[in-house]
């Protein structure tokens, strides 16, 4: 199934896992596991590509975590 672009824009993080505070500041093994896109709570194939975007993923991390 091919996944639209996503609007990184319209993504709001509502939950991360796998945070080990001891792997500060990298969190190499934390990722987004709830969103929402435009309102819209996010697939599993959805979640797939923010997650695949490194920088994304860790700023939106570092930003759920503050």
């Amino acid at each position: 199934m091919k996944i639209k672009e996503i609007d990184y824009s319209k993504v709001e993080i509502d939950e991360v896992d796998g945070v080990d505070h001891k792997d500060y500041p990298d969190y190499c093994d934390a990722y987004i596991s709830k969103a929402y896109i435009d309102g819209v709570k996010a697939t599993p194939d959805q979640l797939d590509v923010l997650n695949d975007d490194d920088q994304f993923r860790y700023e939106s991390i570092m930003e759920y975590l503050q």
